[in-house]
């Protein structure tokens, strides 16, 4: 699980991740990972982030590998909107 970040200047954010669960209506978790050095100890600590996002059509299964870009919010904790699929899980 590798973080890949997006920002283009006046654009919105983008997330690369892992999908975790998709139990929810029209709603998937995603975790995206990044890796950070550490200030002290020098070495990299991996640190994941979950993000509710938004599925319309309900087609992302767990362990697909998605990308996620930052939208309107749909409730309380979804601010994120699936864009495509990258990858399926196997």
């Amino acid at each position: 699980m590798e973080e890949q970040v997006v920002q283009k200047k006046g654009s919105k954010r983008s997330f690369v991740g892992l999908v975790t669960s998709d139990k929810m209506d029209k709603t998937i978790v995603v975790s995206v990972s990044t890796k950070k050095l550490h200030r002290l100890y020098k070495k990299y600590v991996t640190r994941v982030k979950k993000c509710k996002a938004h599925d319309e059509l309900n087609e992302a299964r767990i362990g697909d590998r998605v990308r996620i870009v930052e939208s309107r919010p749909y409730s309380k904790d979804k601010c994120w909107r699936l864009t495509e699929i990258l990858e399926r899980a196997k």
